[in-house]
């Protein structure tokens, strides 16, 4: 459903925000090891992501990505926007550029309502909830 690109930086967020809540701020190495990426396109993934303030970060032996503590969490919808644009939430599941409930495509009414659940789930999640939620599961599943 979304690009490699996003796909690797939704890992690459919630990987560093579980691992700020410790206190650690992981460098590329590690992100691209941990999320199974490619180092060097997590690498352009993750100075996109400082440069559109989404993250920020620090070179050198203490470096890495991390959080600023003191801007609000970052809403998986407001995030998914800026990397992917409004096409996924608002587009026609056939690609027409005319599509609506006056003139469906021949998926609309099957498609508008995956768009509105999709609509919903990205708008109620935020990067530090997914990755409260997959340190809560690697407690319960002791990994």
């Amino acid at each position: 459903m979304f690009t490699k690109e996003t796909e690797y930086a939704l890992r690459s967020l919630v990987y560093i925000q579980s691992q700020n809540v410790s206190g650690r701020t992981p460098g590329v190495v590690e992100i691209s090891r941990e999320i199974e990426s490619p180092q060097f396109f997590t690498a352009k993934i993750l100075h996109r992501l400082v440069k559109m303030g989404f993250l920020e970060s620090h070179k050198g032996k203490n470096g890495g990505f991390y959080f600023d503590p003191g801007k609000p969490d970052l809403p998986l919808k407001e995030f998914i926007v800026a990397i992917e644009g409004e096409k996924l939430f608002s587009g026609c599941g056939f690609g027409l550029k005319q599509c609506d409930e006056n003139n469906p495509c021949p998926l609309h009414h099957h498609y508008a309502p995956i768009r509105d659940a999709l609509n919903e789930l990205t708008g109620s999640q935020t990067i530090q909830s997914l990755a409260s939620n997959a340190l809560l599961l690697k407690e319960t599943l002791g990994k």
